[in-house]
């Protein structure tokens, strides 16, 4: 009877052409000495790969080859299925070589390998729990993030006691490929990055292993850089549509607050998804005079969002510009907006690309980033009374109208459908003036009050985008929003 080594390089050689049945015994070995020789008991089921790498990583603790903590399991776990996943050139050649064929068969090809491999989590993202709910602005996407693990006590007292790394740099830079992981920086020895060339630069072309939507990918910058907007950023945008024209991709804004997660270095985010935002109609249209080939219009969306259409790319780059160029210098106190404070610039923009019936689109979302007192997270973030549900930066997925909500709110909502049914509960106490606006607003019963919440969250999560909305969608904003565009001609 065959052991869990033994199914597994026999499996692999079965499966991928990186082995040939005489490695068989070269690769068992080197299995062995990752996980051990002992405690490799013979399944009484058949097991595909990654639950025979999820079976050997149990061994290799039962073994003390690694010891019993997330960090560790995952770096094992990474290392067994870089054992079957092709070397970083040898994927680049055939990624390139399926690009003859046509795009998405390339992007097809990466995608497999990076899912076979589990670098793409796809059994921990199929727990986040996702639907959709009717607003003014159309059907919103909410999802409750339930993949992306948190840091367990333990992993933050270890990595407490170790001194600082300088390398990898960030968790987006390019080193990141292949490095074995530590307890305080993920495991990267199952990842590969395309390598492409925009605007004369070298850049990386990745997937997300916590994918929010179908095909996340991120386009990261060889050189280690700040984000930044400008026309090269609008360029490179169009660039990687024209190379992938079944995704779209935009950029994350380039200040704090609202900007992304990781501003310490340039990158991207891409997909095959189409956003809300990106069906929602022109609101109003208005032209611009120096460039009579484009169509433009104010989008009917919260975030105050300009949208410029055309069969060319050539025109929208220098439209993209002169609307960024002008946002950054543009003020309002009418309406709160201010483009500078004590020399520090407000203004920025987080633009998205793709193509839509066959011309090309690029949404230009302005933001600003200025705290009050009474807004000391952002006068254009969420506030307080939406806090509960959602205090993070509003970056470029939730721009475009799908919710990346904490996972706690997984165990918080049963608490408050415990309140709402008037059960013994534990229901936070940010949570309670919200669920008794739902009691006093709502008919609650059994059967309908998971729907009452459901699309309750879907209206919040609304008005944290009107929040983040510079113009607001009424007809005071309305007003702001078209004097700032008379300023474009």
């Amino acid at each position: 009877m065959k052991n869990l080594a033994q199914l597994f390089a026999d499996q692999i050689i079965a499966q991928h052409r990186n082995f040939e049945p005489l490695d068989r015994t070269y690769l068992i070995n080197k299995i062995y000495a990752l996980v051990g020789e002992k405690n490799l008991q013979v399944p009484t089921a058949q097991l595909n790969l990654l639950e025979l790498v999820k079976a050997l990583v149990q061994s290799a603790q039962s073994n003390h080859k690694i010891n019993k903590t997330k960090a560790a399991a995952d770096i094992l776990a990474a290392q067994l299925t870089d054992l079957y996943t092709p070397r970083p050139s040898q994927i680049n050649a055939a990624f390139w070589n399926f690009y003859q064929i046509s795009p998405q068969a390339a992007t097809d090809y990466f995608y497999q390998i990076c899912q076979e491999n589990n670098y793409i989590q796809t059994a921990a993202n199929a727990k986040n729990i996702s639907y959709n709910t009717q607003t003014k602005y159309g059907e919103l996407e909410i999802t409750i993030n339930l993949a992306k693990p948190e840091k367990d006590p333990q992993k933050i007292a270890r990595a407490s006691r170790q001194t600082s790394h300088s390398y990898p740099v960030d968790q987006l830079c390019m080193d990141n490929e292949g490095y074995l992981g530590r307890a305080d920086f993920a495991a990267r020895t199952n990842h590969r990055i395309i390598r492409l060339n925009l605007g004369g630069e070298t850049w990386g072309f990745q997937y997300s292993p916590y994918a929010y939507f179908p095909e996340h990918c991120i386009f990261l910058s060889q050189a280690q850089r700040p984000m930044h907007i400008d026309s090269l950023t609008f360029s490179n945008l169009f660039e990687i549509v024209q190379l992938f024209p079944h995704y779209f991709v935009g950029s994350n804004a380039d200040l704090p607050i609202v900007g992304g997660s990781v501003l310490s270095h340039d990158h991207y985010q891409g997909g095959r998804h189409v956003f809300p935002m990106m069906q929602a109609p022109l609101r109003k249209k208005f032209h611009m005079n120096a460039f009579p080939n484009i169509q433009a219009g104010i989008v009917k969306w919260p975030l105050s969002t300009i949208r410029l259409t055309s069969d060319e790319i050539s025109p929208l780059i220098p439209a993209s510009q002169q609307i960024l160029t002008q946002w950054q210098h543009y003020s309002d106190e009418t309406v709160a907006v201010r483009a500078w404070s004590d020399n520090v610039a407000h203004h920025t923009i987080t633009p998205i690309v793709y193509r839509s019936s066959q011309q090309w689109v690029i949404d230009l979302v302005l933001r600003d980033n200025q705290t009050s007192k009474q807004y000391p997270d952002g006068i254009f973030h969420p506030h307080a009374d939406v806090q509960h549900i959602k205090k993070e930066n509003i970056g470029l997925i939730e721009v475009m109208g799908r919710a990346i909500l904490p996972g706690r709110l997984q165990s918080e909502l049963l608490e408050v459908k415990k309140f709402l049914l008037q059960q013994p509960n534990q229901i936070a106490d940010y949570h309670l003036p919200w669920a008794q606006q739902l009691q006093q607003t709502s008919s609650i019963t059994p059967t309908n009050v998971d729907e009452i919440i459901k699309k309750s969250l879907g209206q919040i999560f609304a008005r944290v985008l009107e929040d983040a909305g510079v113009f607001k969608d009424d007809k005071h904003g309305h007003l702001a929003f078209a004097r700032f565009v008379r300023t474009l001609n």
